[in-house]
């Protein structure tokens, strides 16, 4: 029953990819189709349009690679292990070539003292060979070694390094050049002076649904404890949004551990970077490897097919699931202490696809659409931004953030990111797909006879794209609802799109004593 109020109040509003108008408190107001991009502009780099980031073919594009990681503010040392790697790459190769030639040697010398001991030869005529051949071989173990030594270096460096940036990626040095591209329901805001409104923690507490108090006895800072018909509302959301986006199988819903293997996190680039803003289990391995709790269900969720070699009949790949995530947030203390805007525990559903690369942009594109409905629907104002070269992510080519509306702080904060990730995640974790064989060829040849069929070969595998978004993350889909429908008497409007999963509750109210 909830799923299907929640499918019609969501056709009330506007089908996916459309524009039309809908009554609101009395009023008409026109809701918008997606915007175009922001202009495509000149870039200060080179374009790595076609171009993967590997560590075989580094040397190729060495002062690309450089120019992406500067474009991104990366560091001196980041842009100076490009090289280091080059080189690493160039030892690499010359170890081997020792290594293969002692092989050789050993080989061949192997053979002449066989032949030797069968012409009547004793020890001490081949004493001199078997000297060679220990040291062919100790020079051989030797090189191996070196090579273990150089490789290991050059990946640890490798897996350090961000991925490219996609041509519609704009430069910028931070998040103040981001591109802002599309905004909705301006007219919506509840705009004043600081003070006229109240924030979500003031409103919350009011309402007896958010102890802070509590939650700090608990579990100490940055975590939260909710009661009744707020903890309800943040219920409410997440199956809301599940719903929406699994609602005709358009993503298919995954209930995923929210412990995952060190090599996970490798596979997804949260790893090694990003290890002081994860919670480490010391007490747990998974299959011999570091344990950690989840900073999104991105990481289980693109994992799953993790080292496997797909169909591209399987093709495209689209997942949801409703997990908590945690952050230690190791580098934000002293931010957003405030309220429930930045916790170490929060509920959030992800959104992932594993794509064809000729699909990726396309898909890209509805998966941003599918975030930004949510937001519609709850009556967000919003809008849309394009991450700059300076502000995106790590493993992302292409980004897109939405900032909602908080008439607490008179300001805009994310509440959503959709990233287009390219071959970078499938090529750390080992998942590739095999292409669909071309079309046989039945011409015949010139006098009508047909020609002689040849088996045809497979198609190589190749890495497929993935993506990923919050569609929405819970706690400050929370936020917002609370203060964008706060009432002058302190209760809170719940959202038509929500009421089936709040018993049809109209408002969250002080409850009475």
């Amino acid at each position: 029953m909830a799923v299907g109020f929640a499918m019609r109040a969501a056709a009330a509003w506007v089908p996916s990819g459309a524009s039309g108008v809908r009554a609101i408190r009395g009023g008409v107001r026109r809701l918008s189709v997606a915007a175009p991009e922001a202009p495509e502009a000149v870039l200060s780099r080179p374009s790595a349009a076609g171009v993967s980031l590997e560590l075989r073919t580094l040397k190729d594009h060495a002062e690309l690679v450089k120019a992406h990681v500067v474009a991104r503010q990366g560091s001196a040392e980041t842009v100076a292990s490009v090289d280091r790697m080059v080189v690493l790459n160039e030892e690499r190769a010359a170890a081997q070539r020792e290594r293969d030639s002692a092989l050789a040697t050993r080989k061949k010398l192997s053979g002449e003292i066989g032949k030797a001991f069968k012409g009547g030869a004793t020890e001490e005529d081949v004493a001199a060979l078997k000297a060679e051949v220990a040291e062919a071989v100790a020079t051989s173990e030797g090189a191996e070694a070196r090579m273990d030594e150089l490789q290991s270096e050059a990946e640890a460096l490798f897996a350090a390094l961000p991925n490219l940036l996609d041509d519609a990626t704009p430069d910028g040095a931070g998040e103040e050049e981001n591109a802002i591209v599309a905004e909705w329901g301006t007219e919506l805001r509840k705009l004043g002076d600081e003070g006229d409104f109240l924030w979500h923690d003031e409103l919350a507490q009011n309402l007896c649904g958010y102890d802070p108090e509590a939650a700090s006895r608990v579990s100490g800072a940055r975590f939260a404890v909710l009661r009744g018909g707020v903890a309800r509302l943040e219920r409410a959301l997440g199956a809301f949004f599940l719903d929406l986006h699994t609602a005709g199988g358009e993503y298919e819903e995954v209930a995923s551990p929210v412990l995952v293997a060190r090599s996970a996190l490798e596979g997804t680039g949260q790893l090694p970077k990003f290890e002081d803003d994860l919670f480490k289990i010391d007490n747990h391995k998974i299959r011999g490897e570091d344990a950690f709790l989840i900073p999104t269900a991105e990481v289980p969720l693109t994992n799953l097919l993790a080292g496997e070699v797909l169909e591209e009949a399987q093709l495209p790949i689209k997942l949801a699931a409703l997990t908590n995530c945690f952050r230690a947030e190791a580098g934000s203390y002293g931010r957003d202490t405030r309220g429930l805007i930045r916790q170490h525990q929060f509920a959030k559903v992800e959104l992932v696809k594993i794509v064809a690369p000729e699909d990726g942009l396309a898909e890209h594109h509805k998966l941003v659409a599918d975030a930004e409905k949510c937001l519609q629907l709850l009556e967000l104002p919003y809008r849309k931004v394009q991450l700059c070269s300076g502000d995106i992510g790590f493993s992302a080519r292409q980004c897109f953030d939405f900032e909602v509306w908080l008439p607490g702080q008179q300001a805009y904060r994310e509440i959503s990111s959709c990233s287009l990730m390219g071959d970078y995640q499938a090529r750390r974790m080992g998942l590739r797909y095999r292409p669909k064989p071309p079309p046989k060829d039945d011409a015949n040849d010139g006098d009508g006879a047909s020609k002689k069929k040849k088996k045809q070969a497979k198609p190589k595998p190749v890495f497929p794209y993935t993506m990923n978004g919050s569609g929405l993350a819970v706690g400050r889909a929370l936020v917002a609802v609370l203060e964008n429908h706060q009432n002058p008497d302190g209760s809170v409007t719940v959202p038509e799109a929500l009421r089936p999963y709040m018993g049809g509750a109209t408002k969250i109210e002080k409850p009475a004593k």
